[in-house]
């Protein structure tokens, strides 16, 4: 088992209170295994990836414990996780294509970086041109600045750098988000292609488009305001969804050759509730369609089928 989660709750610190913005998540990923982790902005889903590997203020830590290959990391101690990030946990944050310095050419950035970690960039050379020939970079970028690239190559550039330690656990946050059509295609499969070739055993894949989840991902872990709502194969979530979230959730998604006047989108009512102060039991109970008198009480996220993860109390064995 690469990541094991148990009961993560990380909070926000605000002048008016605290925002309670990851609630007991419980769960793991296996060795090779893409996840790819969605749901509505705010659903907690950037502070989970985060909580994980860069736990900083304003974010404060309150309970739960993240293992990786056995071994738990000191996730609430800045400097206890340097020796983590980049060599056994790595990140490409949002809006990674603005991720690296425009000041230094590639090739002098990727040196210093090394150089931290205590690496000689000499020796690693010849694996930097194999990995920007996999994601069909010219290796004329090394000498080049993050300015002369375009979004997509400067988006395969971060993640030649997030990779090059082959850490056990990679997180890509909403990597595809600010790129067009093809390029996110591109990018995605990448993922795929950096996975099998062992650059990273397994991979946190954070979106919005559940649609680039279903070509890559092996498993979907779906959040709703800062809680875990729902986690099985893909193709599980796509075709047979427990939680009526994710159901709505699916029903939202346009489906090729079908027209509007045959097949009309439904939305999912009402809004995401505030995570300063959040409703007790089920926060989706507000808009849920199924709510009854027990959704006052928070349900359990449980395995209901094997691999298959629900926190509703409607789909909960008696």
């Amino acid at each position: 088992m690469s990541l094991q989660v148990e009961n993560l709750t990380v909070y926000y610190q605000t002048l008016r209170g605290d925002v309670q913005s990851l609630e007991q998540a419980s769960f793991k990923l296996a060795d090779g295994e893409i996840m790819g982790l969605a749901g509505e902005s705010g659903c907690g889903k950037t502070t989970l990836g985060n909580s994980l590997i860069y736990l900083a203020p304003p974010m404060k830590y309150i309970e739960g414990r993240v293992s990786l290959d056995g071994e738990e990391l000191p996730i609430w101690d800045l400097a206890r996780m340097n020796v983590y990030r980049y060599k056994k946990i790595s990140l490409i944050p949002q809006y990674a294509m603005n991720a690296m310095n425009p000041t230094r050419k590639i090739g002098k950035m990727l040196s210093e970086l090394l150089r931290s970690r205590k690496i000689s960039y000499v020796d690693l050379l010849p694996e930097i041109k194999h990995r920007l020939d996999i994601v069909k970079l010219s290796q004329d970028v090394l000498n080049m600045y993050p300015i002369e690239l375009s979004g997509g190559m400067k988006q395969r550039m971060v993640m030649v750098l997030s990779t090059l330690l082959d850490p056990s656990l990679l997180i890509a946050d909403e990597i595809t988000s600010a790129l067009d059509v093809s390029t996110q295609k591109s990018v995605a499969e990448m993922i795929v292609k950096f996975r099998d070739c062992g650059c990273m055993k397994s991979v946190i894949f954070i979106t919005h488009d559940v649609s680039i989840l279903y070509q890559i991902a092996d498993s979907i872990l779906i959040m709703y305001a800062g809680q875990l709502a729902e986690k099985a194969s893909t193709n599980v979530i796509i075709n047979s969804p427990l939680h009526p979230y994710t159901k709505l959730l699916i029903s939202s998604l346009p489906k090729v050759g079908v027209k509007y006047s045959e097949d009309k989108l439904s939305g999912i009512p009402g809004t995401p509730p505030l995570l300063l102060d959040p409703p007790e039991g089920c926060r989706f109970r507000e808009r849920c369609p199924l709510a009854f008198e027990k959704c006052l009480q928070a349900p359990p996220f449980i395995e209901v089928e094997n691999g298959h993860f629900v926190a509703c109390w409607k789909e909960t064995p008696a």
